[in-house]
């Protein structure tokens, strides 16, 4: 389980651990609820460049389809590939087994990022 209380987020919903120069992304338990029970997983390549706020995949639920966008810049550096396997795993837990991808990051990309207080006032109190 990761620090929630570390994480920055996204107004899309994404979440973000950083340590060090790697940046965890992965989407919170708010918009995995909203989006219903996820089956296909879609992510970028490793070793391929993305751009903040840009899409970088998609996630498809029961309910319907979801952009997943970059929360920062930088080089893909992994992807869990058991979310690939195993969509569900998104839904059952989104802030630890069910991260996404790994991206290289350098400090300036993370300005414009959401701290946990904000990114509750966006949601009206959801995680």
């Amino acid at each position: 389980m990761t620090d929630l209380t570390a994480l920055k987020y996204t107004a899309e919903h994404e979440w973000v651990a950083v340590d060090g120069d790697v940046a965890t992304v992965g989407i919170t338990e708010y918009a995995a609820d909203k989006l219903g029970d996820v089956v296909f997983v879609e992510l970028p390549a490793v070793g391929s460049s993305v751009t903040a706020a840009t899409v970088v995949g998609e996630i498809e639920s029961t309910k319907s389809v979801g952009e997943l966008y970059a929360p920062v810049t930088g080089e893909v550096l992994a992807v869990n590939d058991a979310v690939v396997d195993d969509p569900s795993l998104v839904n059952a837990d989104p802030f630890g087994a069910g991260w996404l991808v790994k991206i290289s990051v350098d400090a300036a990309s993370l300005d414009g990022l959401l701290d946990r207080d904000a990114y509750i006032s966006l949601t009206g109190g959801a995680e």
